[in-house]
């Protein structure tokens, strides 16, 4: 359990210059934005190999924004609404109730969203299939609280009334909040409850020290960190991001349309339970078994995970090396359950015969939970790339490397702005098909009064780095050069997340986060190209 309890001291050099540069986080966690806000995965390989209590430090992330520097010895939570008892509580006196503790896991409703974004660019952020972790969580029922403010019990409340939960964080659109039934907030089988404790320690601040709602079953954004306010009232939370965020708008909803017409209110789309999915981390992407270590009786173990949400249970995990002609049953692991109901995921296996690989092009896996729910053949886009959950495929190929004939795995993706994957590898290709000639295809910077000439200007980077500040800001994007200072004021996200980029590149985080309409945009505020002929040579 040594890695389960690992303490971070070293500040992570993406964080310096950030509002984030006092948290230490894992070096080997895969940034999906950029330096900031953070939001990441462990590589799949990695993740697995921790085994079925995922460390800390290795736990996936999904911030908003900056991380609210709070104490335990000042922070409050307030329960109001309609209660007889509203109440003010401090940390140590949460601490001091009685509390349940158990294993879950829980998982980002965009994990495996890259794959989407390789059919379809979405307006979200590229999570590879590592958007799941599971932690041992300690802290207080909800129903205990409720009961404690006097939530008034009368016949009608489990259909009129919601509790909504809010957070310190401050974000472009307000604070981050969301809501459940009251209803479901009250059944004790829910386990939802008031959260101090990750495997055994205090709340880390990327996991909302000093405290957080934990609802099993359902999707993280459901799980407000930096928790100050519950509130029980007759409407759901009127958080901007309970709107906005987490819902499965029909394909052919686009964000115009979805703006135009408020389809972000429309009940039907929102997202809570999750559904039944699965991935392969082993064989590993790029990972290769020589023809030389064949023997007549080698054998290879496939291995990976799989999940399903609202306390179903993983009741088998299917592989087929044949495309779906014949399909093989895997071993389940580590399935853990608690008032019937199973919040945690399973680890699956399956040995076979080194020498089925040579006779097939892909493996494809598929889970089964105890609804009969499977996952689909193939994935069906959605604006926000939510939800992805189709049979999970690696691609084979037989190459020459060296002087030996090997086989080699091919993931349909890689986590964040990583290359690598056949999804990627097609959609390259098709790129290159349908751009005009001469054109480089979907790069920010070739969009209309951006379209650089040998007559445009030429910046070095040290001229760029000095327009670092509000009055004075230029950003460097895909080698172009930008003069962003007028658009400060107006960004969608807030000015913070320009300036702690003024004066860089900041390609990555441009590009991991913004949608082809935002790239039009940009073109505006194109004054020149970067010079990097002057770059001193390694």
């Amino acid at each position: 359990m040594a890695e389960q309890t690992e303490v971070l001291e070293q500040i992570d050099p993406r964080d310096i210059g950030t509002p984030d540069n006092w948290i230490p986080r894992h070096p080997e966690l895969i940034r999906l934005t950029g330096k900031h806000p953070f939001n990441c995965e462990a590589p799949l390989p990695l993740l697995l190999k921790q085994g079925f209590i995922t460390p800390t430090s290795l736990h996936y992330v999904r911030n908003h924004g900056p991380v609210p520097k709070l104490s335990w010895d000042t922070h409050k939570v307030v329960i109001d609404g309609d209660v007889s008892n509203p109440l003010t509580l401090s940390m140590d006196d949460i601490a001091k109730l009685p509390y349940i503790e158990f294993p879950l896991t829980f998982c980002c409703a965009g994990n495996r969203r890259k794959e989407q974004n390789m059919v379809k660019k979405t307006i979200g952020f590229n999570w590879g299939a590592a958007a799941v972790s599971t932690a041992i969580w300690k802290g207080v029922p909800l129903r205990y609280i409720l009961q404690l403010a006097g939530v008034k019990n009368d016949e009608n409340y489990e259909k009129t009334r919601y509790v909504c939960f809010g957070g310190t964080d401050k974000l472009p659109n307000g604070y981050y909040g969301t809501s459940i039934t009251l209803k479901w907030a009250m059944d004790e089988e829910k386990d939802v409850m008031l959260a101090y404790e990750i495997n055994g320690k205090r709340l880390t601040p990327d996991h909302g020290y000093p405290i957080r709602m934990i609802i099993p079953g359902i999707i993280g954004g459901r799980m407000v960190k930096w928790l100050d306010k519950i509130s029980v009232t007759n409407k759901e939370s009127d958080s901007w991001y309970h709107f906005h965020d987490n819902r499965v708008l029909p394909p052919n909803v686009d964000a115009e349309r979805a703006n135009k017409e408020n389809w972000w209110y429309i009940p039907n789309y929102i997202i809570y339970d999750l559904n039944v999915n699965s991935a392969i981390a082993a064989p590993a992407h790029d990972e290769v078994i020589p023809f030389s270590s064949f023997s007549s009786d080698s054998e290879y173990t496939l291995r990976g995970y799989a999940y399903s949400g609202g306390g179903r249970k993983i009741t088998r995990v299917e592989v087929t090396l044949d495309d779906g002609k014949t399909w093989l049953l895997s071993d389940l692991f580590d399935l853990e359950e608690r008032n019937g109901r199973t919040w945690c995921w399973t680890f699956w296996s399956l040995k076979i015969p080194t020498h089925s690989f040579v006779r097939s092009s892909e493996i494809r896996v598929r889970a089964w939970d105890c609804s009969q729910n499977t996952q689909p053949e193939n994935l069906t886009w959605n604006l926000m790339g939510m939800m992805n959950n189709c049979h999970y495929r690696i691609k084979i190929h037989v190459i020459t490397y060296g002087k030996d004939v090997v086989l080699r795995f091919e993931h349909p993706t890689q986590a964040g702005n990583n290359p690598g994957g056949w999804m990627v590898r097609q959609h390259e290709l098709e790129q290159k098909q349908s751009a005009p000639a001469n054109t480089p295809a979907n790069t920010p910077a070739n969009a209309s009064k951006s379209e650089s000439s040998s007559k445009d200007p030429k910046y070095t980077m040290e001229q760029v780095k000095q327009h670092n500040n509000e009055k004075d800001c230029w950003i460097i994007i895909d080698k172009k050069v930008y003069d962003c200072t007028k658009f400060i004021p107006i960004h969608p996200g807030g000015t913070t997340a320009i300036l702690i980029n003024a004066g860089t590149d900041c390609s990555e985080e441009f590009n991991a986060i913004h949608s082809d309409k935002a790239k039009k945009r940009l073109a505006t505020f194109y004054i020149g190209d970067l010079d990097d002929s002057k770059r001193p040579k390694l």
